[in-house]
């Protein structure tokens, strides 16, 4: 099975993730690929890249099959180091991006979580630091136009509200 969390940067996704990944641990194997370790920077995170790496993920998944990956390395500004998305029975992408139509196909449900992008925003430059507000901005308008080109949020099984 695979499910995605989608939705605005700041609003819950990864935390949506732990508490699925520590809900069903127990009962299955499942790991969680995060789309910040799948962007190529800030310049083009929702490029043909992003969408070939999750089409492989996916693709990986349904035979049963790991598939190794570069990490994004944010520091250095570049590819880091390689990591194996392992053959699972309960797979969570999660991240901005994650629900794309590259991979509708093959997942088995959407999560959506809504939230005003300036509250999400506010939540990532808490948690990561406001020395990237700049490239946060930037970011923003590339999320909501990819969202739109994506119909992302009307294509998700299920709406989370972000806030709680």
């Amino acid at each position: 099975m695979i499910i995605t969390i989608d939705g605005v940067a700041g609003a819950g996704k990864t935390t949506l993730a732990r508490f699925m990944y520590e809900e069903y641990k127990d009962r299955a194997s499942v790991y969680i690929v995060h789309m910040d370790d799948l962007y190529d920077g800030w310049s083009d995170p929702f490029g043909t890249s992003l969408s070939e790496k999750l089409k492989a993920i996916a693709a990986s998944h349904i035979e049963e099959k790991p598939v190794e990956l570069s990490k994004y390395d944010w520091v250095n500004d570049g590819p880091g180091h390689r990591f194996i998305v392992p053959p699972v029975e309960l797979l969570i992408i999660e991240g901005v991006g994650s629900g794309q139509s590259s991979i509708r196909g093959s997942v088995d449900t959407k999560i959506w979580i809504d939230l005003e992008p300036i509250v999400g925003l506010r939540r990532v430059l808490a948690r990561d630091g406001y020395e990237i507000e700049e490239q946060m901005l930037g970011f923003l308008e590339q999320q909501h136009e990819h969202f739109i080109k994506e119909g992302t949020r009307a294509a998700a099984d299920f709406h989370l509200n972000g806030l709680h």
